[in-house]
């Protein structure tokens, strides 16, 4: 998880956000929407990987920083997945996790993209996905699930500065 305000001077270049679906969200991990209480597990599911350590599901506490992001983050060890606890949609930016086994690689430019989550869905990001958020409006409080393990932000935390940031502009 990665929520970034930005602290840089240039000017944002502007990142249209589109409405998530499992098809375009697919190169960046798994959209998870509600299902049937006894469906049984299938293809359609986040296929989880916390094998690395001890997974870790909390309920995080973040303030709105808005829709300008100076830097990106990926957790090369585990899938991540997030979800709102609220009833409000909120944002995303995504890069694919080219390289995943290298601890110097860099995310393209080209290759960001941004989503917005309607509330009641969760998404699973692929161990070394790039992320910036959850985003949501600034002066407000939201809380997310996350279920990550419970080192990764301290082991598993990949930063990269983004220059010009990045501002998400949500569809109407």
């Amino acid at each position: 998880m990665n929520t970034a305000a930005t602290n840089n001077p240039a000017t944002p270049a502007p990142l249209p956000v589109t409405d998530i679906t499992a098809e375009t969200f697919a190169p960046f991990g798994t959209l998870i929407p509600p299902a049937e209480d006894g469906v049984p597990f299938g293809p359609q599911d986040a296929q989880l990987h916390l094998s690395e350590g001890i997974p870790r599901f909390y309920i995080m506490r973040i303030p709105g920083r808005g829709n300008v992001i100076d830097r990106i983050t990926r957790h090369r060890k585990v899938t991540q997945v997030l979800a709102s606890a609220g009833t409000n949609p909120w944002l995303i930016a995504v890069a694919p996790p080219d390289d995943p086994d290298s601890p110097d690689a860099t995310p393209a430019r080209d290759a960001i993209r941004a989503f917005r989550i309607p509330p009641g869905v969760a998404i699973m990001l692929f161990s070394g996905t790039w992320h910036a958020g959850p985003l949501f409006e600034k002066d407000t409080e939201e809380n997310f699930f996350n279920l990550e393990l419970a080192d990764t932000n301290v082991t598993d935390h990949h930063t990269e500065a983004l220059s010009p940031p990045f501002e998400l502009i949500p569809p109407p």
